[in-house]
């Protein structure tokens, strides 16, 4: 079992100012863990099946969380967690839906696509600042993740 703080997060992000936000966020909470950006839902899914420019990846080095927007180019969030679902090396890895989405309807097809968690992306800075310390506190510290 490795350490966690040697897992990569891979961030879903194709907004530059929402991925900036979330890196100073988690960078403010002392979150040490290489961060892995994917800007659409094609970089996601190249990097979780090591394909494309992630092609010399070892496929079972999963990051330790998926931080997933849903309204992404390409394939959006929603089919990303379908997909992330649908392989047996992928289908137990942690998403966490971070989203500006506020709707009932993105909220339950997350949660019925297996998302482990839905967080609304606050406006405010710093309370942003508190729950990427939060997400990070819970799911790289916290979370017992299920046996390699």
């Amino acid at each position: 079992m490795s350490d966690m703080s040697d897992k990569v997060i891979l961030l879903v992000e194709d907004n530059p100012d929402d991925e900036l936000l979330t890196l100073d966020a988690l960078a403010a909470n002392h979150v040490g863990n290489r961060v892995v950006v994917a800007r659409n839902g094609v970089e996601a899914l190249d990097y979780l099946f090591a394909n494309g420019i992630y092609s010399g990846r070892e496929v079972t080095d999963l990051p330790a969380v998926v931080l997933l927007d849903l309204k992404l180019p390409k394939i959006d969030g929603l089919e990303v967690l379908r997909r992330i679902r649908a392989d047996a090396r992928t289908q137990l890895l942690p998403v966490v839906i971070l989203t500006s989405s506020n709707e009932d309807e993105d909220r339950l097809k997350g949660y019925t696509l297996g998302a482990n968690s839905y967080v609304r992306k606050p406006v405010d800075f710093d309370e942003f600042v508190r729950a990427a310390g939060q997400l990070g506190l819970y799911w790289l510290l916290l979370n017992q993740p299920p046996p390699d």
